[in-house]
């Protein structure tokens, strides 16, 4: 080899990841974690064809698919882990920023019961910071940090450019995704 050039077989890996997977070993990784291929194209974030195509493929696949295989064999409970439940209580709040979403929060006001779903570790991203469980009166005192005070000047004026009757966090959550001038998460209700 001219001019110190280096082989692949020689060159230094810096990640111990290989290059390739088989449409066999993605089909199996699918069934192993008891996904359907539908399920499976929504997790990796590719059409059911994409999945269907890699599984009868004959040649190597290359691409991001092959980290993302890697890393779910080695941690099959990554899977389960960014799941959505489903909804069982009247209210659910989808809490992020951008396209993520950091932060489902089941409620049922009647019941005064709030239910949280975590996806992310990094606690300044949470709804809820560290805690786990919080109480109705946390949740009521998080939808009101989402939305302008109560005690705010010109507070009718905003009222009525949002169309609503009276200050009512939750609604007013509704209305604005619950976005602060001062950040970009976002707050959408989706109720059952």
């Amino acid at each position: 080899m001219a001019g110190g050039e280096k082989s692949m077989g020689q060159q230094r890996k810096r990640y111990a990841i290989a290059q390739t997977i088989s449409g066999q070993d993605i089909k199996c990784l699918r069934k192993s974690l008891g996904l359907t291929q539908k399920e499976f194209a929504q997790f990796v974030n590719v059409s059911v064809k994409t999945v269907e195509r890699w599984e009868i493929q004959k040649t190597p696949i290359r691409g991001e698919i092959v980290t993302l295989c890697r890393l779910m064999r080695e941690d099959s409970e990554s899977v389960a882990r960014y799941r959505v439940p489903a909804q069982k209580e009247p209210l659910r709040l989808w809490y992020g920023q951008g396209e993520d979403i950091y932060t489902i929060i089941d409620v049922s006001p009647p019941q005064r019961r709030v239910t949280v779903y975590n996806y992310t570790k990094d606690l300044m991203r949470r709804a809820f910071g560290k805690i786990e469980s919080p109480t109705y009166e946390q949740y009521e005192a998080f939808l009101e940090s989402r939305c302008f005070p109560k005690s705010r000047d010109k507070m009718k004026l905003m009222l009525e450019e949002l169309d609503l009757p009276f200050y009512d966090p939750l609604m007013i959550v509704e209305k604005t995704e619950g976005r602060m001038a001062d950040d970009d998460f976002w707050l959408r209700v989706e109720r059952n």
